[in-house]
């Protein structure tokens, strides 16, 4: 029982670190957090993070069906890219506009539930960050395959992107009530994180260093921080044992 709390803290720690880099889907969520207020932008997390937690499942039972998807992953990386640059543009948009004040392309009429479960599942970023993850927790045999360290893992990545969402969404509360009469600067800001992600994204697709390079090569994904959470998994294991 012991054990199964420190996978699960584990769990949460690269999830919650792993989502507090600018991307897509959190500037995403502080963005509806300004424009929509706090339980749409909850909404639209919980939807992401339904398909976070679907991608991390399928990383831990099908490895060798995630490593032949290559034109899979192909596909999703430019139906992601098309995505931020409608959001980049309509940002931008809505900067010059000072009449209209949403992202027309977060304010779909389709639930933001469903909005961001959407987003997540097209998004190809998460799933070879997951799948190298999963690589190395399970080379180092701190996860197991058994059930019931799958579902402990599972639930604290869930818990820990909804906390690192939650961050960027009350902070986009918080930065939205200081500028209420500058709402164009916001937009023009908001717009340049989506417009540099963008060329972050072409800039990898180009040099191949997207998502099937980083499958083919899990450490790249995971060597920013993996020795420190690895050494406190392993001192959290003694203690445990």
């Amino acid at each position: 029982m012991l054990y199964l709390k420190k996978i699960f803290f584990t769990g949460m720690l690269v999830s919650f670190l792993g989502s507090l880099p600018l991307g897509t889907l959190n500037i995403a969520a502080m963005q509806i957090s300004i424009s929509d207020g706090i339980r749409a932008a909850i909404l639209f997390s919980l939807g992401s993070l339904l398909a976070e937690i679907a991608y991390v499942r399928l990383s831990l039972v099908a490895m060798d069906w995630i490593r032949k998807q290559e034109r899979l992953f192909k596909i999703l990386e430019w139906v992601t890219l098309a995505i931020v640059v409608a959001l980049a543009a309509s940002s931008f948009y809505a900067a010059l506009h000072p009449s209209v004040e949403k992202n027309v392309v977060l304010d779909s009429p389709l639930p933001k539930f469903v909005l961001g479960l959407t987003m997540s599942a097209l998004n190809p970023v998460q799933i070879p960050f997951w799948f190298g993850w999963s690589t190395v927790l399970f080379t180092k045999k701190i996860l197991l395959p058994r059930p019931d360290y799958y579902n402990a893992y599972i639930l604290g990545i869930g818990l820990g992107t909804l906390l690192g969402n939650c961050l960027f969404i009350f902070g986009g509360l918080l930065i939205g009530s200081r500028i209420k009469n500058n709402q164009h600067i916001l937009n023009w800001v908001i717009g340049g994180i989506f417009a540099i992600t963008a060329l972050i994204q072409i800039w990898k697709m180009f040099m191949k260093k997207d998502a099937v390079h980083q499958i083919q090569h899990p450490e790249e994904v995971t060597h920013r921080f993996e020795d420190r959470i690895l050494e406190m998994t392993d001192d959290d294991r003694k203690e445990g044992d």
